[in-house]
């Protein structure tokens, strides 16, 4: 599955150079995610490359996976080599979290790319929404967009009922 990136949060067309592209493909042991985006320049996170707690809050690329009963994971990662994978069950309601996985990226000019493997035992059984998001800049600079945009007076990311349907996985 290809999804692109190419809305703010509220729905306005970006500019084609702000465009995030993500491929997701599904196997049976793990999920592989391909992430290419714009690269901002915002500071890293003060910690070394690997699970960081609050990586939102930095650059970063988000993948959310919903399941059945709005069990859903969050698969987060940033162009220095930072992730944050976690398992919810309810909005907001963390179960698992800084789960282990793999990345590697790396920044080229402008942009940067990463790719993620996911073990397939910490996505839903079967994917019935999804959404990505892509967030950027620091404090009132702070920019939000997404693949599909969810209704609010801000961006809330955790906004499930809104997400588009996919089937993926087991029916």
């Amino acid at each position: 599955m290809k999804l692109r990136i190419d809305k703010t949060w509220d729905g306005h067309m970006l500019p084609e150079d702000e465009v995030v592209e993500i491929s997701v493909v599904l196997g049976t042991t793990h999920l592989r995610l391909e992430v290419d985006a714009p690269f901002y320049g915002d500071a890293p996170p003060d910690v070394a490359p690997g699970s960081c707690w609050a990586l939102w809050e930095h650059e970063v690329v988000e993948l959310f996976l919903v399941g059945e009963n709005e069990a859903y994971t969050e698969i987060e990662v940033g162009p220095f080599g930072h992730y944050l994978l976690l398992r919810l069950e309810g909005v907001r309601n963390i179960v698992e979290r800084e789960l282990p996985m793999r990345l590697s990226s790396e920044i080229a000019g402008r942009r940067w790319r990463g790719v993620a493997e996911i073990d397939r035992t910490y996505l839903p059984r079967t994917i019935r929404t999804l959404n990505a998001y892509a967030i950027h800049g620091s404090k009132t600079e702070r920019s939000y967009s997404a693949w599909e945009p969810v209704p609010g007076d801000g961006p809330d990311f955790h906004r499930l009922a809104y997400f588009p349907d996919v089937v993926l996985g087991e029916p």
